[in-house]
């Protein structure tokens, strides 16, 4: 009996990414990942894979797309995440962000918020796996870079994992292998989406059986990673860990994590704000505003002697017209043990 009898055109299958690629990443977070972060993150990790905000499909199909896909060569590889539920206009922005040079388009399946339930889109599209798989196969179609999906474990009370499985593999089926796991629930009703992150309890478990029985899909786990031991152990199961707020607060941990996992220099925080300088400068010169720019950077001599100071310096100067590359020189004078990266270890 013939495989297709009738011609039919095979279902196209999304690129896969280098493992390599997935093992570091840093979560798409709204109103932080911009393109003033992501830079300062590629300084911080070279090997990480990096993701834009959420943008809404709408947006870039009829917005400012020098606004919002705006991104420095140093980030790559850096992906698109995208909000909607509309397969042809999911589409098209795929198709923009792949033109404008991103590494990789993302489907959000797992922002809880209130305005993206309203839109119907985000987790609430856990509950309409058939409409994620014609999104999925639509991108898939009309981009040549990898197309992935972020989700959740499963929506409110929800807690079956046969729920979830099938939701993965009706994706699968459209063509998705990269996966991007936030092991935990997200409550549509009760809970901000502040309390989403930190309330419903984390399954790790769930996204190491999802990689068991699903050898053939890559799995990247989320949610909750705040160290290096824990990070690394997430590695003995799944493809990659992706760090959220971890990574914003605690900005140094990205580093930490890319040389023991990639190999490298070890470097001081104040060397690595130095080697960010030539971006920030560049900015500026552009015209951006320094207090953009250096908001990424309050977390940097987070727990060090002198980092309180640090980000007062900078949160109280940033703001101010003239404000330029000397007063992160000045800042930086409050901290110590700036030659040595033993002492960065905190």
């Amino acid at each position: 009996m013939e495989a297709n009898p009738y011609n039919v055109p095979p279902m196209p299958v999304s690129a896969t990414i280098p493992v390599e690629a997935l093992r570091l990443s840093v979560a798409p977070m709204m109103d932080w990942t911009d393109s003033h972060c992501r830079a300062f993150h590629r300084v911080l990790a070279p090997h990480a894979r990096l993701y834009s905000e959420m943008v809404h499909a709408n947006a870039v199909v009829l917005g400012d797309r020098a606004r919002l896909l705006a991104m420095d060569p140093s980030e790559h590889p850096v992906a698109l995440q995208l909000g909607g539920s509309d397969p042809a206009v999911l589409a098209q922005a795929a198709r923009i962000g792949a033109e404008h040079g991103f590494d990789e388009i993302n489907l959000n399946c797992g922002c809880p918020s209130d305005r993206v339930q309203a839109g119907r889109f985000g987790a609430c599209l856990m509950r309409e796996p058939a409409l994620v798989a014609d999104s999925v196969a639509a991108m898939i179609s009309a981009c040549t870079v990898p197309v992935t999906v972020k989700c959740r474990l499963g929506v409110d009370d929800d807690h079956e994992w046969e729920h979830f499985l099938a939701f993965i593999d009706t994706i699968a089926e459209a063509g998705c292998r990269t996966f991007v796991v936030h092991a935990r629930n997200a409550w549509l009703q009760g809970l901000s989406p502040k309390e989403n992150r930190e309330v419903p309890p984390l399954r790790y478990d769930w996204a190491y059986r999802l990689k068991r029985e699903r050898p053939c899909l890559q799995v990247i786990v989320n949610g909750g990673i705040a160290d290096t031991a824990e990070a690394t152990a997430h590695l003995k199961h799944v493809e990659g860990a992706m760090l959220g707020r971890a990574a914003y607060h605690t900005p140094y941990l990205l580093h930490q994590l890319d040389t023991a996992w990639f190999g490298g220099p070890l470097q001081t925080r104040a060397e690595l704000l130095l080697a960010y300088r030539p971006y920030v400068e560049a900015q500026l010169a552009r015209g951006a505003l320094l207090k953009h720019i250096t908001r990424h950077l309050l977390g940097l001599f987070s727990g060090q002697v002198g980092g309180r100071a640090f980000r007062q310096v900078l949160s109280e100067g940033a703001h101010k017209p003239e404000a330029d590359w000397t007063l992160v020189e000045q800042a930086m004078t409050f901290t110590q043990h700036r030659q040595s990266p033993e002492h960065d270890h905190a």
